[in-house]
């Protein structure tokens, strides 16, 4: 009980009530204005990533350097992604660029040049955040169980991990470069979800902006396993609770990554690659 006042019905009075305080200190126009950047940037940035991350194709961008001139640049991308002997790795780096500059560049311009206003409000806070880490301690140690046992099925372990590796060859260096991307992607994530999208709409939609940020996060798993896009729903929902309580996205991120990297680590198990 004391767990649910703190995280679920303290955070929903406070974000309503804070949502209330600033719709009655300005005009409904103001209100309604942010609210459709918002979402229109929002739309923006997953079509964009979608779109320009697909397959992990990079022939757009080789085109587009060969039409304005740069064919030095334009050959060595497509030979990285494609001839290279490290041609998957390269691809799944080009991703995970992709992927952080849709979810972090339009976002911060939108925020600083259009808003006006401090990136820190936007979740990325950092100062007191330490005396917030222990529900995302409990909540990496009760998720751990569910990830071992998901591990087992063959949907898991045909998806994950995303670059491959076989038997016999090390995690140093191309294993260990991919994870960092990867933790790269997740913080950009966050940032976009549980930081501009979810704090963006809060000042509309109080408590209710978790919900609305859910949807679209759970359609990004729609391609994953079945057990982990329902999970996503829990975790949206949970993360976008604590990002309103915390003000901040640093332990979310934190977690996701560990996350994903126990995920990993467990489908490379499975594999004969580790342990």
């Amino acid at each position: 009980m004391r767990a649910w006042a703190t995280y679920v019905t303290g955070v929903r009075e406070a974000a309503d009530a804070e949502s209330a305080a600033y719709r009655r200190s300005v005009t409904s126009a103001t209100v309604d204005r942010q609210m459709i950047v918002v979402l229109v940037t929002v739309a923006i940035c997953l079509t964009l990533n979608n779109f320009l991350a697909a397959n992990r194709d990079a022939a757009w961008l080789v085109t587009l350097l060969d039409r304005i001139g740069l064919s030095g640049p334009s050959s060595r991308l497509a030979s990285a992604t494609t001839t290279s002997d490290h041609a998957e790795l390269n691809r799944l780096v080009f991703w995970g660029a992709v992927q952080v500059a849709g979810y972090v560049v339009l976002p911060v311009v939108v925020i600083a040049c259009v808003f006006r206003e401090r990136l820190r409000d936007y979740g990325l806070l950092i100062s007191g955040i330490g005396r917030h880490v222990r529900p995302y301690v409990v909540l990496l140690i009760c998720s751990l169980p569910a990830l071992v046992a998901v591990s087992y099925t063959s949907a898991f372990q045909e998806r994950y991990p995303f670059l491959d590796l076989v038997p016999g060859v090390g995690l140093w260096p191309d294993m260990w470069m991919w994870w960092g991307v990867y933790a790269a992607q997740f913080v950009a994530l966050e940032f976009f979800f549980r930081g501009f999208f979810l704090h963006g709409l809060k000042r509309r939609f109080g408590w209710g902006a978790i919900f609305v940020m859910v949807v679209p996060y759970n359609m990004l798993h729609y391609g994953k396993p079945m057990a982990e896009a329902l999970a996503a729903i829990v975790g949206g929902c949970v993360l976008g609770t604590l990002s309103l309580k915390t003000r901040s996205i640093w332990w979310g991120a934190a977690l996701h990554v560990a996350i994903a990297g126990s995920m990993d680590v467990l489908a490379l198990w499975h594999k004969g690659i580790v342990f």
